[in-house]
């Protein structure tokens, strides 16, 4: 232990003796291993910021819709192949007793009372509508939803209220307005509750009165009222009831399921495509499917993994090219200090404490340069998460990991040098100028 602790004061010594080699040494480790730790923790970043806002859209919820049947060759009696076409496009030509039905659904949730938390329907009721207020107008979607819509787009309010029970059951003629709206054509969110909103929907009038303002600032809220986008249409929420008394009709082409917590995302998925699919077995046109966005958030995480690893390994050549500067530097030292090692082995110095003596010094040298790297990486991770807006999360793993491999480039660059040194003939390194 104390020839070891000698080892290591020996080598900050050497270190000491030469501060300007020594650093310039230590460069190729720095850059390197700031290079990984920077590139991971902004990888990290952005697979976080990735899994907020795909939970925030409802990662975890399940959109069961129909589709068309794939195309299947189709053989005569005379033996002529074609293909048979399917012109009965989903939500255009398909019959309304086909669509998906309030009582599937029912049936669904009796079935599955422990997976299901709650169901999201709605109906369109007018597309790029105009509401207009004074001088100012408004583009407007008018949207009928149902009370899982709330929990499924995460709906919160800025002013006003959301629908009770009573005024979903009932399908009262109430509007939820986007703050996008409220401010275009209101002074404040606040001024729009209570008031008329009446929409012009290819020349005929929708009345509602507006009892809440729904957040677009990213919590809920269609996509391209969340994002903002210049004219485009906002939406405006009315009852489901409300929206199937104006269009008389309550089917879907589509609903989403919002799933329980601990519930299998993946075999959900199968599970309800499998339980709606049994009402369109006999069906010649038309099947049930589902989906998550799970699947695809995971298969992007992958791909953001393997980008992180990828660049990191491209980095981590920088390691290389450092390690082999340490080596070059080891071996200038073993030059300089030839008469050193001849006096020790000519006291009696083993072979093995000579070579440990110097792979010591190239591991201290690796060790101060990645300790250096991980405080450079960690602050340049930090500073480009910042400039991107979020939060830096660096990686503990990498971090250890980095300082285990400048130790162990350390050894492995360190050991030819040192074992040079270990082989020196005594009587030809004392004779040496």
């Amino acid at each position: 232990m104390m020839l070891f602790l000698e080892n290591i004061r020996l080598a900050f010594s050497s270190l000491k003796a030469n501060k300007m080699r020594s650093l310039l040494t230590m460069l190729g480790i720095i850059i390197g291993i700031s290079s990984v730790i920077a590139i991971v923790t902004v990888g990290n970043s952005l697979a976080s910021s990735l899994s907020d806002s795909m939970t925030s859209i409802g990662a975890n919820n399940i959109t069961v819709y129909l589709t068309l049947k794939e195309e299947k060759d189709e053989t005569t009696e005379e033996g002529y192949i074609f293909k048979s076409t399917n012109n009965a496009g989903v939500g255009s030509k398909v019959m309304d007793e086909e669509l998906l039905t309030d009582e599937m659904i029912r049936e669904f949730k009796a079935a599955y009372p422990d997976e299901v938390y709650a169901i999201s329907a709605n109906q369109t009721v007018v597309s790029s509508g105009t509401s207009t207020v004074g001088k100012n107008s408004a583009a407007v979607n008018v949207i009928g939803i149902s009370a899982g819509y709330f929990v499924e787009k995460n709906i919160k309010t800025s002013a006003g209220r959301i629908f009770n029970a009573d005024e979903m059951i009932e399908g009262k003629m109430l509007a939820l307005v986007s703050e996008k709206y409220a401010n275009k054509l209101y002074d404040s969110p606040e001024d729009v509750i209570g008031e008329t909103l009446v929409v012009d929907g290819e020349g005929k009038d929708y009345t509602f009165t507006v009892v809440g303002v729904y957040k677009t600032d990213g919590s809920a809220g269609s996509l391209t009222a969340l994002m903002g986008m210049g004219n485009q249409a906002t939406d405006v929420y009315i009852p489901l009831k409300a929206a199937q008394s104006i269009t008389h009709t309550e089917t879907y082409a589509s609903f989403s399921v919002v799933i329980n917590s601990g519930v299998d995302v993946n075999k959900f998925v199968d599970e309800a495509k499998s339980f709606f699919s049994a009402y369109y077995r006999n069906n010649r046109t038309i099947m049930v499917d589902a989906y998550s966005l799970a699947s695809l958030a995971d298969e992007m995480n992958s791909l953001m993994n393997k980008l992180t690893m990828g660049i990191s390994v491209i980095a981590g050549i920088a390691l290389l090219v450092g390690g082999i500067g340490v080596m070059n530097i080891m071996l200038v030292s073993i030059t300089e200090r030839t008469r050193e090692i001849g006096t020790r082995k000519a006291l009696g110095a083993p072979n093995s404490s000579i070579r440990t003596q110097f792979i010591v010094e190239a591991v201290v040298i690796c060790l101060i340069g990645g300790l250096i790297g991980v405080l450079g990486g960690i602050g340049l991770g930090a500073l480009i998460v910042k400039i991107m807006k979020g939060v830096a999360t660096p990686s503990v793993s990498s971090i250890i990991g980095s300082l285990l491999f400048s130790m162990g480039i350390g050894v492995f660059f360190g050991y030819y040098p040192a074992n040079k040194a270990a082989k020196m003939d005594p009587i030809e390194a004392l004779r040496y100028e």
